[in-house]
């Protein structure tokens, strides 16, 4: 998903259009980790970005991503570009430390 949206609009409220966000990208990402995973591919991992707009846009963590649109709802932005891509994970095994 890479997209530019829009939180103005002359009939619907701005915390209702950042819900509609939030909705979107909650179910994208649902959407992404429902899909069939390849040979040797443990998850879905997810490549962020977020910025006020697809030039401006930095990494970010998948957890994040709320922070950044409520963020965006505080500074009254009239829209903002956020940017999930998914892509295959692998797990790392835990080190024992033997003390």
């Amino acid at each position: 998903m890479k997209k530019t949206f829009k939180v103005t609009h002359p009939k619907i409220k701005k915390d209702r259009l950042i819900e509609a966000v939030r909705h979107d990208v909650k179910k994208y990402i649902k959407r992404e980790r429902n899909k069939k995973l390849p040979d040797g591919v443990d998850f879905w991992d997810f490549d962020c970005k977020y910025g006020n707009t697809e030039e401006e846009a930095k990494e970010i963590h998948l957890s994040e991503i709320n922070k950044y649109i409520d963020q965006a709802q505080q500074q009254q932005l009239d829209s903002f570009y956020l940017e999930i891509l998914a892509k295959p994970g692998h797990r790392m095994k835990k080190t024992t430390s033997n003390d």
